[in-house]
């Protein structure tokens, strides 16, 4: 009798942990499913930074299609299957746009503009709170135009047939520089994810300082989501101040494509989820309403964290065109560790 009470709970705590990860799954999609319909209407509008974060996106759903259990979730696989033919239209369409509207900028960054730049992480790490900067410092260690020339030396598009995986010892010093805070510390993970993916194994070539002769290219990755993760941890304990749920979605994306999954926090999602305008499908609206009602320079005096107007674009709906393509690449990145997460059938993700 016991026997036959213990299999009939066991199987009780099997389907509600089931219908937990059926429910999220099912959740996330259908808010892919929105902020699809949204760049669908939207992608001539959105800048390139934008539409990196959708191929982004359409790299993890042709993976998470690839690994999808077969057996599982036959509705969700459909839908992520639709979401990803969907995408390859839309994004065809607008790198067409981008190629014509900011060229030069395009052709800067035109491999990232390809879903099989992106590797999407297939083991999983953690990050490590004894690698944590005593403090940040106050102020960004550099701005994006140094980032985006040491990215383009590493791509090979610094000009025409470039010769990629170059790497100076001014970018090499600025790019594994400790202390960094915000951007410029996603930058310098974004700098090493790229070097990997663009197969530059010359980063630390050249390297003369002693503390660091060991260090190696995922050493960093790891050093730098730790902070990053010091950073959300921060940003959450503090309420999100000022215009920081950009770069806090930001840190959880970078760290995830680069296999940290202790950034994929179920309250984190929860969060995101949050900042979704369910109507229009974007994200970062509401800080355009905040505008209108405390005044558009009362508002830019808490930006604490505001990225440069090249970078962003706020759209005619008041949607942010970063903070959606990083915010949906995120949601990817979710749906894609749900799926490979080892023991996802032993525990509730919720």
């Amino acid at each position: 009798m016991r026997g036959s009470h213990l299999i009939v709970l066991t199987a009780l705590l099997s389907a509600t942990v089931t219908a937990s990860r059926q429910d999220v799954i099912d959740d996330i999609l259908r808010r892919l499913d929105k902020a699809t319909f949204f760049f669908e209407n939207q992608f001539g509008h959105i800048n390139l930074d934008g539409v990196a974060g959708f191929i982004i996106l359409q790299a993890e759903l042709k993976e998470s299609v690839r690994i999808w259990p077969q057996t599982d979730l036959a509705s969700q696989l459909s839908a992520a299957a639709d979401l990803a033919k969907r995408l390859d239209r839309s994004i065809t369409r607008a790198v067409s746009s981008l190629q014509k509207t900011d060229p030069r900028y395009f052709r800067e960054f035109e491999p990232l503009l390809d879903a099989s730049f992106w590797m999407v992480s297939k083991e999983w790490n953690t990050t490590d709170p004894t690698q944590a900067y005593t403090a940040f410092r106050a102020m960004e260690c550099y701005d994006e135009d140094l980032s985006d020339k040491c990215i383009t030396l590493l791509l090979g598009t610094w000009k025409d047939n470039g010769t990629p995986c170059i790497v100076t010892k001014a970018c090499r010093d600025t790019m594994t520089r400790f202390g960094c805070p915000y951007y410029s510390l996603s930058h310098q993970l974004l700098y090493f994810m790229v070097g990997k993916m663009r197969g530059c194994s010359n980063i630390l070539q050249g390297e003369q300082r002693e503390s660091r002769a060991n260090l190696t290219d995922q050493d960093y990755q790891k050093i730098f989501c730790s902070n990053m993760m010091k950073s959300n941890t921060e940003i959450l304990r503090s309420g999100f101040p000022g215009q920081s749920r950009d770069i806090f979605i930001e840190n959880i994306m970078l760290c995830g494509l680069a296999g940290f999954s202790d950034f994929y926090k179920s309250d984190w999602l929860r969060h995101i989820l949050l900042w979704q305008d369910t109507e229009v499908g974007c994200f970062g609206k509401d800080e355009a309403d905040m505008a209108q009602v405390f005044g558009e320079e009362q508002v830019e005096n808490i930006k604490v964290y505001k990225r440069v107007k090249r970078r962003e674009k706020i759209l005619s709906d008041g949607c942010s065109s970063h903070m959606t393509g990083v915010a949906v690449s995120t949601l990817g990145g979710y749906l894609h560790y749900y799926l490979t997460e080892q023991d996802i059938t032993k525990r509730p993700l919720t």
